[in-house]
């Protein structure tokens, strides 16, 4: 609730400064006191528009700060939200320098306007004959209407799940474009990776081909060093092998004679033996050195198959090729891999799909049921306020798509007259009506919801008698529940209050300024006695106000 109000320097104030409590409070004073400027500062604090006009004094900066007690609205998510100090007892304060420029301070700490705005939101709510345009907005409506069918965990719930619902639908077209545009150079992908893949190639193939290449190429050259090899090792009596037998005999003699002589006996016997193996060896050798054209045009071929892929994949070796050949692979299996993706994107868009489908039927549900509900209380508290014809014909109509609230599409329609037929309510209802309606609709939701501190500014105009008395018992009802203040003209109103507060405007110095005096119970009696004789108070009038207070 607003529990302290402070104005400096704006419009005829020049300093104003008022406690206010729970309950119905009302203000009252002439035309021009200024009951309109104490809600142009309040307008200021809920972050309208401000300018140099606004000053009292042009040197000096204009002030508006409000304390709210904000324990019981659970707040602490939004303050957070905004990286705000949260406080049980909130002051917001709004000040118009000399030169035109406007600050905003939430418990000192500077906000934007639209910060202020989403805050203060919460806080306080003004409604005039001018300035209730909000019930004719459908979002508003449907506000009305899951209050009343307590609809809003349900709606939290419905909302999550849509924006889920939306992600998974963005990553199932982007899953599908993306298949889309791999389908399309699939074949050539495919083309690439199974040419690599028959080329079987391996690491140091391409040493191995030139050294294939060398041997065959140069085969007469070696048959011919084998051949001269071999003949230089078994040549009877001059080859290395009959010499080396001639000096294992020598040696063997001198060992019989000396044991300083086995050593080299030793290493004679190693050379013979690796002598013999070594002609073994080139004797294999030889036998399998061979012309063979076909095997040498298979070496040639895949050298120059070899040589394409390098030109064509623009690198110089066979490591290079292997990245290439592994990178298509896995490009090839994430292409093959998108039809299980999307497979399974159509498979959650299904699930969420019903799930959706099932919150919105229930939400329909029980708006259908609200209707019933603000369709007779609506009607029932507006006989009371004199609209004793007035009907409402609330409709759901069923969407395919998923809206922000769900499927249903709401027709607020409306009729003034017996017998008259059904309209848009934005499109047939008058001023005062339209002031009658939004009271009677914050009487009803006033039982469903914690609301923010009510403002009626002379909703109650053109409206007397009975009537009169009527719409206060509904102001009053609505104050049991939360803090209301109501700026009237009518006696029978501001009888009614728990709190009667007089606007006047007074001459001091050659300047006009405006005052709010609260009201003891003596002055009040005599204020309502004002209000009712509208001339010089006389006994009658003042035993009608002690009347209409008790």
């Amino acid at each position: 609730m607003l529990s302290h109000l402070k104005i400096k320097n704006f419009a005829i104030i020049d300093s104003l400064e008022v406690d206010f409590s729970e309950g119905l409070t009302c203000i009252t004073g002439e035309t021009g006191a200024g009951k309109s400027i104490i809600l142009g500062g309040l307008s200021l604090i809920i972050g309208k528009r401000a300018d140099l006009s606004s000053l009292f004094d042009s040197d000096r900066k204009c002030i508006v700060e409000a304390t709210f007690q904000i324990k019981s609205y659970a707040l602490e998510t939004l303050f957070e939200s905004f990286d705000l100090d949260y406080e049980e007892e909130t002051v917001i304060r709004r000040e118009i320098l000399p030169k035109g420029k406007s600050r905003a301070f939430i418990n000192d700490t500077p906000v934007n306007l639209t910060v202020l705005e989403k805050v203060t939101l919460n806080l306080i709510d003004i409604h005039s004959q001018n300035d209730t345009l909000s019930l004719l907005k459908n979002e508003y409506q449907f506000q009305v209407l899951d209050a009343i069918a307590d609809n809003n965990r349900m709606l939290l719930q419905y909302q999550n799940l849509l924006a889920a619902h939306k992600i998974t639908q963005k990553e199932y077209e982007e899953c599908k474009k993306n298949q889309s545009e791999s389908q399309d150079n699939l074949d050539y992908k495919k083309f690439l990776f199974d040419e690599l893949n028959n080329s079987k190639l391996r690491v140091g193939l391409h040493e191995d081909l030139e050294d294939e290449l060398n041997s065959l190429n140069h085969v007469d050259y070696l048959q011919n060093v084998l051949a001269s090899s071999i003949l230089l090792l078994e040549k009877e009596s001059l080859g290395l092998l009959d010499q080396i037998k001639e000096l294992r005999r020598h040696v063997e003699g001198a060992s019989d004679k000396s044991k300083d002589y086995k050593e080299i006996q030793d290493r004679i016997q190693v050379i013979d033996v690796e002598m013999q193996d070594l002609l073994e060896s080139l004797k294999q050798k030889f036998d399998r050195t061979e012309a063979n054209p076909e095997k040498l045009n298979e070496l040639n071929l895949k050298m120059d198959t070899l040589n394409v892929l390098y030109h064509k994949h623009k690198v110089n070796n066979v490591s290079d090729l292997l990245e290439i050949k592994n990178k298509l692979e896995i490009a090839l299996n994430e292409t093959f891999s998108l039809d299980n993706k999307l497979k399974a994107f159509e498979k959650t868009i299904n699930e969420q799909t019903i799930a959706l489908t099932n919150i919105c039927n229930q939400l329909s549900k029980n708006r259908k049921n609200a209707i019933s509900i603000l369709t007779i209380e609506l009607e029932q508290l507006l006989s009371k306020m004199g609209m004793q014809d007035a009907k409402f014909k609330i409709e759901l109509i069923k969407k395919r798509d998923f809206l922000f609230n769900g499927t249903d599409q709401l027709l607020f329609q409306f009729s003034a007259n017996k017998g008259g037929d059904f309209k848009l309510i934005k499109k047939v209802v008058s001023g005062g009506e339209l002031s009658r309606i939004m009271l009677a609709i914050k009487a009803i939701l006033s039982r469903y919801k914690k609301l923010p501190t009510l403002i009626f500014d002379e909703i109650d105009t053109g409206i007397s008698g009975k009537i009169s008395g009527n719409i206060a018992e509904v102001m009053a009802s609505i104050s049991e529940k939360l803090q209301v203040f109501t700026i009237t003209h009518l006696p029978q109103v501001a009888a009614k209050g728990d709190y009667h507060f007089k606007v006047e405007k007074r001459k001091q110095k050659g300047e006009s300024k405006t005052y709010l005096n609260l009201l003891n119970n003596e002055s009040r009696i005599e204020e309502i006695a004002k209000m009712l004789s509208r001339k010089e108070v006389t006994e009658t009038a003042i035993a009608h106000a002690k009347e209409l207070m008790n």
